[in-house]
């Protein structure tokens, strides 16, 4: 299939999903899969706009299971991916759950990713390409990273966007945890776009979420939860590419803080093309 094409097939997808998205019907279409096991929102969640969009991500994660035969969630463990995770295992959607693991983790991180595959759900981990590692290390150093920018995207290029592209090589939906509320970077994010790079649909559902409604639900239903995050960790990556964040500071000011630039991404998500299409909001 030619590019081209391949990008009008992802677009003309995109649409028919954002279409089955912004019905008003709560019903969850029927398939094989177990049935749903409800996280009872109404009866545990006070809120009552928390409590609808519970119930809207739950029938939006059916929906997407429905439309796409291949749907692929990565998650970093934060509060948003455990809040995902929980509810993907919690109604037995067939949707392949998958981590980055960059060799650079929280040793807390690591100690989540195995209670969580453990409880929730299996994660398929993916590494970085060990030769690609030792040439980058014995070139510029086990922390290069903190010479230049450029050296430190290429340490997330590799650790990271490299990887993802394999995991996703097989998907037809790629869905993220992210928010539009984490950074100025995030905050036009619409909740489907498409993902150039990767040469897929990307669907964002809780990107109209706030960080208290997000730790609400973790609380509430008792979702597992990486300890760092109730030590002044609200985004967190790489250990050595993280630090606790001050008092008023941005969610996301911990990453890469050595780095004057205020637009600190690793390049995992990035911005949607002006040209092509997005739907801003489906809840």
């Amino acid at each position: 299939m030619s590019s081209s094409h391949h990008i009008t097939t992802l677009k003309n997808s995109l649409i028919e999903f954002s279409k089955e998205l912004q019905t008003t019907s709560t019903q969850v279409i029927s398939s094989p899969r177990p049935a749903p096991q409800r996280l009872s929102a109404t009866t545990k969640i006070k809120d009552s706009t928390l409590r609808r969009k519970v119930t809207e991500l739950e029938t939006d994660l059916n929906k997407a299971c429905t439309h796409f035969k291949k749907v692929a969630f990565s998650t970093s463990l934060g509060l948003e991916d455990q809040v995902l995770t929980y509810i993907i295992a919690k109604n037995n959607l067939p949707i392949d759950i998958f981590t980055l693991d960059t060799g650079r983790l929280f040793k807390e991180t690591y100690e989540l990713l195995h209670e969580t595959s453990h409880k929730y759900k299996p994660i398929r981990v993916y590494y970085p390409n060990t030769e690609e590692i030792e040439t980058y290390v014995t070139t510029h150093g086990i922390n290069g990273f903190k010479e230049a920018i450029s050296l430190r995207k290429k340490c997330c290029a590799i650790r990271k966007i490299h990887p993802l592209k394999r995991a996703l090589s097989q998907a037809e939906l790629w869905i993220t945890g992210i928010r539009n509320e984490q950074s100025p970077e995030r905050s036009t994010a619409p909740s489907l776009e498409i993902a150039h790079e990767y040469r897929i649909i990307k669907f964002n559902p809780l990107i109209h979420w706030s960080y208290e409604e997000t730790r609400t639900v973790v609380k509430t239903y008792k979702i597992l939860y990486n300890p760092l995050h109730d030590n002044g960790f609200p985004s967190i990556g790489c250990a050595p590419c993280t630090r606790a964040v001050k008092p008023n500071e941005p969610a996301r000011a911990g990453r890469w803080w050595w780095e004057l630039s205020t637009t600190r991404e690793c390049g995992l998500h990035t911005s949607s093309s002006p040209t092509q299409p997005s739907i801003s909001s489906t809840t």
